[in-house]
This record gives structure tokens, C-alpha cells and sequence, in this order.
């Protein structure tokens, strides 16, 4: 079945249906999808300008109790091998962010039962007394469940003291796919695709703003990749909650789903060009070099990623999976050149702090200490 009249209707801003995202996995017209995708992307974005920003992915804890059976960084509340850092350890991988012109920490970890809503709470009002200019885009909808759960609090309230406390937005990590079908095959344990979708609403409800993700490759239905789509639109219309949207493909590597088949590139390409046919109610689609390496990550910025997402300065989850791409903020800057478009330096709200000139470097560049 040609795939044209899907295609032209999303370019000329027909809302496309659960059944044309089917019609459109189903095809194998990738090129198609991205050249639609791509106008679509310059409706929003006209001028050849890609953002970043500069940001640090500090893991505080590596504790959970909800044993995904595709995470390979989690370890179990008393593990030998589990950690909390200490509250120094933090700020100091905050002082070097913004010893590099950084502004973005996000800060994740795992569901950790031990820690009361008063241990994130001081972090924060601790971190935005040192720091009052960096901007902590922390927190997973799991994460904020499971302190409401030990906090005997509600989701809204739990959110409205962390963002009092210096909680400035909310990342949309944990949704992989958004169907109680998949999320019991693979974390059966974890929130469910409602809870995810009322954390995200209750941000915005409090004040702030968050970003939704899209994990593929579980083993999950051309329809369930639809549902979940469907559902991410009907809360940015009911609600407006994201700012943007990431999407990349599960790593089996080293995890309880190690014999499942890993997707390709061509994958991920299609995947995001599809999100961008169908969400059209999210200004920005951030590109996932950190699954995908960074030259699929540029190839991705002609199939309607505008943004090339974090300079991620430190991450521990995807890497723990056997996955790990590290590219400092003059590669990036090259990347996006190569893609023919001019870099620009961003903060979380999409706000543009720096254009960089032809050849213009960044002053400074994090080294890794390994």
C-alpha cells in the first residue's frame, strides 16, 4: 500500500489516525517518511538553526525496587554493589557543568525505598543555594511515585514541595512503551502507562514542564507504538506538559532481555520521523546520539529531530547496557555543521543562550575522568 496520501495529509496539517501510524511501521518507505517529516520539523523550526544543550545526567542512587527486566544498572535495595552519593559528590559534578558553561542537570536514579520526600527536598534547597542558576531537570514519573508512596503523599503534593524546593521541570524517562501489555511483560512492577501520563499532567499543574520519550524494540506491536503515541497527543493537548519529545531503541546488552533482537538505525529513523508525522502538538524532537552514536544521531536531523538533545557529560544507564557514546561540545558543534545546519547553545526551555559562528569553538570542553 503506497504511503503517499498519509504523507501528504500530515504536510498539509491533517491529524493523522492510529491506523495510518500502523499503515506507516508497516512500510519500508523510510526516506519517504523523513523528506514528510523533515517539512513538517521546518513548519515549526524555518530557520537552519539546531539547538543542544549543555548538560550532566548525575545518577544519585542506583537502588530499585522495581527490577525492569531490561535495565542493566539498577541493583537491589541492600546490594553490595548499590549506591547513594553523598550530597559533596553531587555538587561537585554540578561545579564542573557549570565550569564548562553548563546549565542543565539531569538528575535520575532508581526507585529507591529509603529515601523519604525530606531527602530530595534539602538536596534541592542545598543545590540551589550553591547554585542558583542551573536548572535541575530531575526526576523520572517512577521516581516521583515511588516518593509519594513512602511519603503517604500525594503525586501533585510530592511535585508541588520538589519544585518549592528548587525542581525546575520534570524528564519523561520511564515511559518506554505506554500499553500495560508491554510494561508487564518487561516491568511488571514499574508505574503504569496512567500513572506515567497523571505525574506528567500534575507537573504542569504545579508549575513546570516536562518531556516525553518513547522506548522501541521490546517486542512491542506496530499498534502498541500507535497507542502509546496516541496517548503522549491527547495529554499535550488536555494539558500542554511537553516541551519536546526523544525517542530511541531499547539495548539489550547485558540485561534479563539480552536474547532480544536488536533494532537498526533504519529502525530509530523511521520511528522518529513517524513521531513527528503524528505529534503535532510538540514543537521539539531531540536527537538520541547517546543510543545511537553520533553520526545516526546527525543523520536523524533530516527526519524531523531539530534539537541534538544533551552534551550528557556523564551517563551511567544506556552505558551500564554495553551502549555508550561520548561526544564532547566541539563534536557536536562539527556534527550539526556537517548536517548543514548552525549550531546553537539552548537552556531546558528551549530559550537560545549562544549561536556559534562558521568554525566557532567552545571555550571549554569536559574531559571524562575515568
Amino acid at each position: 500500500m503506497s504511503i503517499d496520501a498519509i504523507l501528504e495529509r500530515a504536510v498539509n496539517g491533517e491529524r493523522l489516525s492510529m491506523d495510518d501510524v500502523v499503515a506507516l511501521y508497516e512500510s519500508d518507505e523510510v526516506e519517504k517518511m523523513g523528506e514528510a517529516a523533515n517539512q513538517i520539523m521546518l513548519k515549526w523550526h524555518p530557520e537552519p538553526v539546531t539547538t543542544f544543550v549543555i548538560g550532566r545526567n548525575v545518577n544519585y542512587t542506583n537502588f530499585c525496587d522495581t527490577y525492569c527486566r531490561f535495565c542493566a544498572f539498577y541493583r537491589a535495595p541492600g546490594h553490595k554493589e548499590g549506591y547513594v552519593l553523598e550530597d559533596e559528590e553531587i555538587f561537585k559534578k554540578i561545579q564542573e557543568t557549570l565550569d564548562v558553561d553548563g546549565t542543565e542537570i539531569l538528575m535520575q536514579g532508581g526507585t529507591n525505598p529509603n529515601l523519604p520526600l525530606s531527602y530530595y527536598t534539602d538536596l534541592l534547597r542545598d543545590i540551589k543555594r550553591r547554585f542558583p542558576d542551573i536548572w535541575m531537570h530531575s526526576f523520572s514519573p517512577a521516581e516521583i511515585w515511588k516518593i509519594a508512596e513512602v511519603s503517604d503523599l500525594s503525586v501533585e503534593e510530592v511535585l508541588r514541595q520538589l519544585h518549592e524546593a528548587g525542581l525546575d521541570s520534570m524528564p519523561g524517562g520511564g515511559a518506554e512503551i505506554l500499553t500495560e501489555e508491554t510494561r508487564l511483560r518487561v516491568s511488571r512492577l514499574k508505574i503504569t502507562w496512567e500513572q506515567w501520563i497523571e505525574a506528567m499532567k500534575a507537573s504542569k499543574r504545579v508549575g513546570m514542564h516536562g518531556s516525553a520519550t518513547m522506548v522501541i524494540g521490546f517486542g512491542e506491536s506496530f499498534e502498541e507504538r500507535a497507542l502509546h503515541l496516541q496517548r503522549i497527543r491527547d495529554a499535550q493537548d488536555e494539558t500542554e506538559c511537553f516541551t519536546a519529545f526523544i525517542s530511541w531503541l531499547f539495548q539489550p546488552e547485558n540485561t534479563g532481555m539480552y536474547k532480544t533482537k536488536k533494532l537498526t538505525s533504519r529502525d530509530y529513523l523511521k520511528n522518529v520521523a513517524i513521531s513527528r508525522l503524528f505529534l503535532d502538538n510538540i514543537p521539539n524532537f531531540q536527537s538520541s546520539w547517546v543510543t545511537m552514536g553520533p553520526e545516526v544521531g546527525k543523520l536523524s536531523l533530516q527526519y524531523g529531530c531539530n534539537d541534538f538533545g544533551s552534551t550528557m557529560m556523564e551517563e551511567n544507564v544506556v552505558s551500564a547496557a554495553g551502549t555508550t557514546h561520548k561526544v564532547n561540545t566541539n563534536e557536536i558543534l562539527r556534527l550539526i555543521r556537517e548536517a548543514g545546519k548552525i549550531p546553537a547553545q539552548r537552556d531546558t526551555k528551549y530559550n537560545i543562550l549562544r549561536v556559534f559562528d562558521e568554525k566557532e569553538t567552545a571555550a571549554k570542553d569536559f574531559i571524562m575522568q575515568n
